[in-house]
């Protein structure tokens, strides 16, 4: 008798430890690490809710810029943490090149248009911004709102212009290509673009390394360098008294690309996650978030109408993306060595 009551407790033992791992497998399997997936940058918040709800895979917000994710991919590339990443895609093709992605085409993958996409789908391109002005009109407390990168400059706008750090937020670092080229330089020269961001130090600007929303509605940052979706996101959806403008001088259009790590921990939720991102329903949560969906079809008239006229976007422009990518770490160093 005392020998089978040893037997039950032995076999009730390995029946608790078989269910809890069992448990554990099953909730590793409905999840998933995106690095640079924050609730308040381009409505990943609601991205991630609709992941969940349609696929079943949870997965966690990270605050991480462009930089910080692909410096933790590089760090950690021996024990990867991230199963997908998202960036500008200067950093998509550089995670390339250091070897920390691998190659996937998600479904819709013919739909993404030449020269947005790694030919082997080592990155590709999800949605798109143009980088201008984004801009709250209270906190102006009258001034007139600026029309051009020059505007920046008066001193009237002292303290009041932000941008996010060049040296690290891609979208810093898309703002410096666009003003750069404004100012008559090119990916080959960009003492431009150096020299006007030294002039706009004279006016005290204000350099935060994340992204910056929240800043600009409550007023703290009046102007912020910054994607067209956001200030339509504050506009449409948080009913701010704000405005985007798109410099007179031109700017350029970037698009924002996914990856799959290499080696990730869970590859097949990792490729679910990024099929999602490109289906209908993924892409309709970045029109609805007014970002330009890489699918046009995924753009309502409705949503259209909401963004500012052709003739302004006319002034937005496409670079050499390879080439940006290729020059980002020269003008890293020109700009931590001569403006900050």
């Amino acid at each position: 008798m005392f020998k089978n009551q040893l037997i039950n407790k032995f076999l009730s033992k390995s029946i608790l430890v078989l269910l809890f791992s069992l448990t554990a497998n099953s909730l590793m399997a409905e999840s998933a690490i995106c690095y640079n997936c924050p609730p308040q940058w381009a409505d990943w918040s609601t991205q991630l809710k609709e992941i969940k709800k349609n696929t079943g895979i949870a997965i966690p917000q990270d605050n991480k810029n462009s930089g910080q994710t692909l410096s933790q991919l590089i760090t950690e590339k021996a024990s990867p943490v991230a199963d997908v990443a998202y960036y500008g895609v200067s950093f998509g093709i550089k995670a390339k090149e250091k070897g920390v992605v691998s190659a996937y085409k998600p479904k819709h993958w013919n739909e993404i248009p030449k020269g947005l996409k790694d030919p082997d789908g080592y990155w590709f391109a999800i949605h798109s911004g143009t980088i201008g002005l984004f801009i709250n009109k209270a906190a102006l407390h009258g001034l007139p709102v600026p029309k051009s990168w020059n505007d920046l400059l008066n001193p009237m706008y002292k303290g009041m212009v932000g941008y996010l750090d060049p040296s690290s937020a891609f979208v810093g670092y898309a703002g410096a290509v666009a003003i750069n080229r404004a100012m008559g330089g090119t990916l080959d020269n960009f003492t431009p673009g150096i020299n006007y961001f030294k002039k706009l130090s004279k006016n005290h600007p204000i350099v935060p390394k994340q992204t910056s929303y929240a800043r600009v509605l409550s007023g703290e940052i009046p102007i912020l360098l910054d994607y067209d979706f956001n200030a339509y996101r504050a506009k449409y959806k948080d009913k701010a008294d704000v405005v985007f403008v798109i410099p007179k001088e031109g700017t350029v259009v970037v698009p924002y690309v996914m990856s799959l790590v290499k080696n990730s921990p869970n590859p097949e939720n990792g490729k679910k996650v990024l099929d999602f991102v490109m289906s209908d329903k993924g892409q309709k949560v970045w029109a609805n978030a007014f970002l330009r969906p890489i699918r046009a079809s995924a753009m309502s008239p409705e949503i259209a109408k909401k963004f500012l006229p052709s003739s302004d976007y006319a002034r937005s422009k496409p670079v050499d993306y390879k080439k940006m990518a290729a020059v980002q770490n020269n003008f890293r160093e020109r700009y931590l060595n001569e403006v900050r």
